[in-house]
């Protein structure tokens, strides 16, 4: 049986067939009365473009559809979805043409399935874009092409409304940018202009609801752009106004205390940001700069406008303040700026700047130095409990790390320090112990060792004193009749103090002996130093109503014991008889004659003290108390202090620079002058003239010398 041959189709004759389907669709996409297709429609379109593709050539027709496919789909944007949506604008163009969109989806849909063997064969065989993608990229070249800023602007506008606080459709949004993002090749083209409504919204508030605006209608890869759009535009480009805002700004935050909350919000804000931190970093140290500067200038009016006893008080209540201040931003450094190394650095700098400034004449160190002898000895103004005065001194500690002559702290301390364990004025022997376990932790051991022994040297000496009373119940006949105390003290530990040689009266040389007779029964190989400026003795005078106990020195002692073999004795005969100096009489006899409890009568009856004076017995005074001490006038150590200071900074100078060149041989000035500060800047800080000094009296000294070529370099001579 013969098999019958296919008719031939013709390509305008099939063409017009196509074309009678795409009128159809085209209907039924515009809504005019139209009947579905049915399934024989369907496939007699289909089998029409598959004969017309299968016939031999030259009537295969392949390539002749697929252009005639792109020109369907051409002259009905061209010639109805076009004018539609130049008709319209704004909002209802944005509606046009996500209904236009959706028509144009299903017109690719239906006409790619009635093409679909193009696709299979031809269009595979040729590399030729698919069907579906020639149909969307028709709508892109002609709709988007020429309506995507004006669709643009209209989504701006509607997202500027919903800024402004008026409700819009956002699903019609949504819609329209997934037309942008399907038809711009999957990305997102339209800028969102953030900054135009910064001022009027939170900032936090506002990065908030452009997050919340992607979540609703932009594409997810939208959202970093868009962050950091509005980022820039809300913190960088208004950072100067935010950080500086009279109301609101990062200085008028840290004024008030209770707007924590905002610091920790302005810190999530920038922090986000490259190097946004450091504007707020500034603000911040500047602000702590102002306040601190504030309380240091406080108490600078203070101690110039009141009494001396006074100023000692102001300066007390500075320290406590500035550590106030402390305590507050170091709080705000850990929960506001989650301890950002930023902020500790500003908060240090702040700090450095005006802890170093001096106060009524007294440096920081000397400052914080009279802070702790107040908290530690007895009768302190300081009336705390044992765990508040641990805390104050951990944050004493703390503030320490600012000041730049930590030495001068630590022989102010130590002087301090001395008087509280010489005199029995230590409050509390643990407290001691725990603050130089502190200065060690903070400082190094160096830094306390001195201090240390001192503690040792006092248990020690109480042992000592014991096993003295023991030697003097065993041996009654060594007894100088007298109660004798002696503290035992190594040279090295203590501060230098003026030794004289005082001669003592008969009674006290008796004890000197008796002591040393049991002391070199102990050790033979130390060499006991008597320093008699230290002493105390508790005596007794004899008046004529009454008897009363003098508390006096020993050099007043060894002065009112005198007057026991003497009625009446010239200041001449006095420093004569005692061995004194000028300077120390003097000093002693104002205190038994001029001041509160006249001892001695003074002839002629002035109020200083000369080398024409006489002396006598005051047999008349009396007091209602029966025991008195008699202090002696105040001496200012401070300028002796920081002699000492300066002396041990030219060792340590010298030490340096031996180190250094030890190790390197051949140095730079310059290089020599900034290693040595970088060493010696962790106990004070080094003037560089002094450096230059000390280096050109180690070249006298044969420890250095300068190259001959180069006098800038320096050679290390072993």
């Amino acid at each position: 049986m013969a098999t019958m041959e296919r008719k031939t189709i013709d390509l305008d004759q099939g063409w017009d067939y196509m074309k009678g389907g795409i009128t159809k669709l085209k209907k039924i996409l515009e809504g005019e009365p139209e009947s579905p297709f049915s399934s024989e429609e369907y496939m007699m379109l289909y089998t029409t473009i598959y004969n017309m593709c299968t016939q031999k050539p030259p009537h295969d027709y392949s390539q002749q559809l697929y252009d005639r496919y792109r020109e369907a789909f051409d002259e009905y944007i061209t010639s109805t979805v076009l004018p539609s949506l130049r008709e319209k604008h704004d909002e209802f163009m944005l509606r046009e043409l996500v209904r236009r969109w959706a028509n144009h989806k299903v017109m690719v849909r239906w006409l790619s399935r009635f093409f679909h063997y193009l696709d299979r064969y031809f269009i595979a065989r040729r590399s030729l874009p698919a069907l579906n993608e020639v149909g969307l990229s028709c709508f892109r070249d002609l709709v988007y092409g020429e309506l995507k800023v004006k669709a643009k602007d209209a989504v701006i506008a509607l997202i500027d409304k919903e800024r402004e606080g008026d409700q819009i459709d956002r699903s019609l949004l949504k819609n329209v940018l997934g037309i942008f993002v399907e038809i711009g090749m999957g990305q997102m083209e339209s800028e969102v202009d953030s900054g135009r409504f910064m001022s009027r919204l939170h900032a936090e508030e506002c990065l908030k609801k452009e997050r919340d605006r992607v979540s609703h209608y932009l594409h997810i890869s939208s959202e970093p752009k868009l962050v950091e759009k509005v980022q820039n535009e809300l913190l960088v480009v208004f950072a100067t106004q935010l950080l500086e805002k009279e109301q609101s700004g990062c200085h008028a935050l840290l004024q008030d205390d209770k707007v924590v909350d905002d610091l920790s919000r302005m810190y999530r804000l920038y922090h986000k940001i490259p190097k946004g931190l450091e504007p707020v970093a500034n603000v911040f140290k500047q602000h702590i700069t102002a306040e601190g500067t504030a309380l240091v200038q406080q108490a600078e009016d203070a101690a110039t406008n009141q009494a001396a006893t006074a100023v000692g008080v102001q300066e007390q209540v500075l320290i406590r303040k500035i550590i106030e201040l402390h305590d507050k931003y170091m709080e705000y450094v850990t929960h506001c700026f989650q301890n950002h190394t930023l902020f500790h650095k500003a908060l240090k700098e702040a700090f450095e700047i005006f802890c170093n400034k001096t106060v009524g004449g007294c440096s920081s160190s000397e400052l914080l130095a009279t802070f702790c002898d107040n908290i530690l000895k007895k009768g302190g103004s300081e009336k705390l409990s044992d765990e508040a005065i641990e805390e104050t001194l951990e944050k004493v500690v703390k503030l320490l790390a600012y000041i730049s002559d930590k030495d001068l702290f630590a022989e102010f301390y130590r002087k301090k320090l001395a008087r509280r364990l010489l005199f029995d004025r230590s409050a509390n022997d643990d407290h001691e112990r725990s603050i130089l376990t502190k200065l060690k932790q903070q400082c190094g051991g160096q830094f306390t060792s001195k201090m240390e022994g001192m503690v040792t040297d006092l248990t020690l000496a109480r042992e000592n004193q014991g096993n003295f009373e023991e030697y003097l119940g065993n041996n009654p006949i060594a007894h100088p009749g007298i109660d004798l105390s002696v503290t035992v003290l190594t040279t090295g530990f203590w501060p230098s103090y003026k030794s004289s040689d005082l001669n003592l009266p008969s009674e006290m040389v008796k004890c000197v002996e008796v002591f040393k007779g049991f002391y070199e029964t102990k050790t033979k190989h130390r060499k006991l130093t008597w320093i008699y400026s230290l002493g105390q003795c508790n005596i007794s005078g004899k008046f004529d109503q009454k008897t009363i106990e003098l508390i006096v020195s020993t050099y007043q002692a060894a002065t009112l014991l005198l007057f026991n073999a003497s009625d009446r004795l010239s200041y001449s005969e006095i420093m004569t008889q005692l061995n004194l100096t000028h300077e120390d009489l003097v000093r002693l006899l104002h205190s038994l004659s001029c001041a509160k409890y006249k001892i001695l009568i003074k002839e002629p009856n002035t109020k200083t003290i000369s080398q024409n004076d006489y002396f006598e017995f005051n047999s008349k005074f009396t007091d209602r108390m029966r025991r008195i001490k008699i202090p002696l006038p105040p001496v200012d150590e401070r300028r002796k202090i920081v002699e000492d200071v300066d002396k041990d900074r030219r060792y340590a100078i010298d030490a340096a620079i031996v180190r250094i060149m030890k190790s390197r041989k051949v140095l730079g000035h310059q290089q020599l002058v900034s290693e040595c500060v970088e060493q010696l800047s962790r106990m004070f800080k080094p003037d560089i003239k002094a450096i230059k000094k000390r280096m050109e009296d180690l070249i006298t000294r044969d420890y250095l010398e300068r190259d001959k070529e180069n006098p800038n370099m320096f050679r290390y001579l072993a």
